[in-house]
């Protein structure tokens, strides 16, 4: 039990990491030229964007889901030992959400 736990208090801090480097990339580009144009104050394009980031997750998470668990990995190999896909998941979840804090900068 403790084992499931901690897999799932990392998968949480690794997506709230991720998660912001979403924010970080994604409105940056999104909202620029609505508050540079005076269109939206930077307090509405933070409540635009965290509606719709929150949005876009919660309605295509499932579907992003349902691809990588059959479209990508067969889990035939990890059958005998899920904890090498769970660790698999979190080193993939860790290492986007890295590549999205250097890529952003």
């Amino acid at each position: 039990m403790e084992d499931q736990v901690l897999y799932l208090v990392l998968a949480g801090l690794f997506g709230l990491f991720m998660a912001w480097g979403i924010g970080a990339n994604d409105v940056a580009n999104a909202m620029a030229t609505s508050i540079g144009s005076g269109a939206l104050t930077i307090r509405q394009a933070i409540l635009v964007a965290a509606i719709f980031e929150f949005s876009g997750a919660v309605l295509a998470g499932g579907e992003v889901t349902s691809t990588i668990r059959r479209g990508i990995i067969d889990s035939s190999y990890v059958a005998g030992d899920p904890e090498v896909l769970i660790f698999g998941m979190l080193a993939a979840l860790l290492a986007a959400a890295v590549w999205l804090l250097v890529a952003s900068r």
